[in-house]
């Protein structure tokens, strides 16, 4: 049977061409640059800083804060600048699929702010912001637990494809963003929009995994390259 070749042209495992590089903002603590096709994510991570405010911090622990935004020129239709409700929402399961690998109880009363900026976009970012955060915040020297990897998956054409493009994202069957901690494999965020039957989902998660350990392999080597720089 011949193999499912997608409107791109790529394989249903098969990545579309992604670049990482850490520390590139000067005024930033930790940061990240990752371009995957159309894609094109800036992340700058600030802090640990002490928060002087006693309503919002935490007494064992940094508050992580993250803000997902979209340039107005990412995308073909010019958007508004400023954040919208699905900004909001982005932000929001970034921050809770990074917050458990960092190790927050060291920096008690103190936050920890990461800045993703959407300059291109074409379908995947959520996943993408997720990555660049892990990387932006290893960059940073901040403890963690593992980093973290992510992926989406999803249905097309009644085949299981790994890494959406904008279009199969928006006529495929199902999408399914995926992040890990790839070490002891724990699941930090997952979310399903469509329908898979119970093989089609196993089968879904088990190229979702194989695609985050690619994905950390990339982060870990963006990593080196950085210090092989220094050296």
């Amino acid at each position: 049977m011949d193999e499912f070749i997608r409107e791109d042209g790529r394989s249903p495992t098969t990545f579309r061409n992604m670049k990482m590089k850490v520390g590139i903002l000067n005024n930033a603590d930790g940061s990240a640059y990752i371009e995957c096709g159309g894609n094109k994510i800036l992340v700058g991570v600030y802090g640990p800083r002490e928060l002087h405010s006693k309503k919002h911090s935490k007494p064992d622990g940094a508050v992580l804060r993250c803000k997902y935004n979209m340039a107005p020129f990412s995308v073909v239709e010019r958007k508004r600048p400023g954040n919208d409700r699905r900004s909001t929402e982005i932000s929001k399961l970034i921050s809770e699929a990074i917050t458990p690998c960092v190790f927050l109880e060291k920096y008690p009363r103190s936050s920890i702010d990461i800045s993703i900026e959407v300059l291109e976009a074409e379908g995947g970012t959520r996943c993408l912001g997720i990555v660049g955060a892990s990387l932006a915040l290893a960059d940073a020297e901040i403890p963690m637990r593992d980093l973290i990897s992510a992926c989406a998956v999803g249905k097309v054409d009644d085949t299981i494809v790994l890494d959406l493009s904008e279009k199969e994202d928006q006529t495929g069957n199902a999408d399914i963003p995926v992040a890990i901690m790839p070490r002891t494999g724990e699941i930090t965020f997952l979310q399903m929009d469509g329908n898979l039957t119970q093989d089609e989902f196993n089968e879904a998660l088990n190229l979702a995994y194989a695609g985050c350990e690619f994905i950390n392999q990339m982060q870990r080597e963006a990593l080196l390259n950085k210090y092989r720089g220094e050296l």
